[in-house]
This record gives structure tokens, C-alpha cells and sequence, in this order.
């Protein structure tokens, strides 16, 4: 039988280990709106979630996964670490000038993270808006 002070430490090994099951658990929803500020395409908009303190990367990833109808790709620049290139095989292009921004409305102000798709930590009342744009 185990003592009180090795079942805790079991537990907490369960909790801090990364992919432990009781990690995976998608707890923050958020919404995700797709826009098109080039071609003035109908907006679309998808809910995920992602893990506690999980990145906006992994959320993507699962609603990839569970809804074929949104698709992306991305980059792995090594100084700055994922770059959005497309979403719904709408690529971004140096010749046309043209990119994905990531933006998020938090209710009462819509801000420009300074951490992209790989590092940006969503919290619950988020809506992350994917926006295709000139530069």
C-alpha cells in the first residue's frame, strides 16, 4: 500500500508531466474567426479550446483535426518560431504583399499580440481572429 506522501507525489507527477492525461483536458473555449480584409471573402467563424495555459497553436491543431473545413499551415522560423502561411488554402505571399495577422478581441478592445500563434495563451473569453491583410 502506498503512504500518503507517495500517493501525493504520484499525483503531482500526473498533474506536471508533460502529456499526462490530466493535462489534456480542454478546458478554455474560444472562438476563432477567419477574415479576409483582401478579398472582402464572407468571414467564418469556429469554436475550439485548448488545454489550461495551453498555446493557440495546439487549439488550431484540434480544430484541424475535428473540423475539415478549417485548414492551416505554418512555418518554423528558428528566431521567431511558427509563422502562419495559410489558412483554408489561403496563402500569405511576399509578391502580393500580402499576410496573416493574428488579432484578439477581448471584449472591449481588439489587440495585436507581440507572440505569435506558437506562444500566445488564450484565455476564456477570447476571440481570436485570424485576418488576412496588405502590407
Amino acid at each position: 500500500m502506498m503512504t500518503p506522501a507517495l500517493l501525493s507525489v504520484a499525483l503531482l507527477l500526473l498533474v506536471l508531466l508533460p502529456g499526462a492525461p490530466a493535462r489534456r483536458h480542454c478546458v478554455t473555449p474560444l472562438s476563432l474567426l477567419v477574415s479576409d480584409s483582401v478579398t472582402n471573402t464572407p468571414n467564418q467563424t469556429y469554436s475550439t479550446c485548448v488545454v489550461y495555459r495551453g498555446i493557440l497553436l495546439g487549439g488550431m491543431r484540434r480544430l484541424q483535426e475535428t473540423n475539415k473545413k478549417f485548414q492551416f499551415t505554418y512555418t518554423e522560423d528558428a528566431n521567431y518560431g511558427p509563422y502562419l502561411q495559410s489558412v483554408n488554402d489561403l496563402e500569405g505571399s511576399t509578391e502580393d504583399r500580402t499576410y496573416w495577422e493574428l488579432l484578439v478581441n477581448k471584449g472591449n478592445e481588439t489587440i495585436r499580440p507581440d507572440v505569435g500563434i506558437g506562444c500566445y495563451i488564450p484565455s476564456e473569453n477570447d476571440q481570436i481572429i485570424l485576418n488576412f491583410n496588405k502590407y
